[in-house]
């Protein structure tokens, strides 16, 4: 079992910025990829970035390039997201993801998920 707990989330102005944080828990960290989805209100969750065991390999969707960036610390257990230059519709829920055994996008293949973190982008 992985226990996720995201934090960081809150009420911030376009173009503004704003840092997630996702403490792990529980079994072994270090070998899983890491992810973070968004679901905003009316709509279905999304992916927004992953991350490698490794760290090595990250990927993100196309409305968040350039302007969020994942990362990880394998001997402090957490994984972020730094959000930069946001927009209103970067306003959703916030989760992060665990799965264990494959690097990718796609909701079904993780295993494991916080409670999720509110970001709210004004304009």
């Amino acid at each position: 079992q992985v226990q996720l707990v995201e934090s960081g989330g809150g009420l911030v102005q376009t173009g503004g910025s704003l840092r997630l944080s996702c403490a792990a828990s529980g079994r072994t960290f270090s070998g899983d990829d890491m992810g973070w989805f968004r679901q905003a209100p009316g709509k279905e969750r999304e992916f927004v970035a992953a991350i490698s065991w490794s760290g090595e390999r990250t990927d993100y969707a196309d409305s968040v390039k350039g302007r969020f960036t994942i990362s990880r610390d394998n001997a402090k257990k957490t994984v972020s997201l730094q959000m930069n230059s946001l927009k209103p519709e970067d306003t959703a829920v916030y989760y992060c993801a665990a799965a264990a055994s494959v690097f990718t996008a796609r909701e079904k293949d993780y295993d494991y998920w916080g409670q999720g973190t509110q970001v709210t982008v004004s304009s």
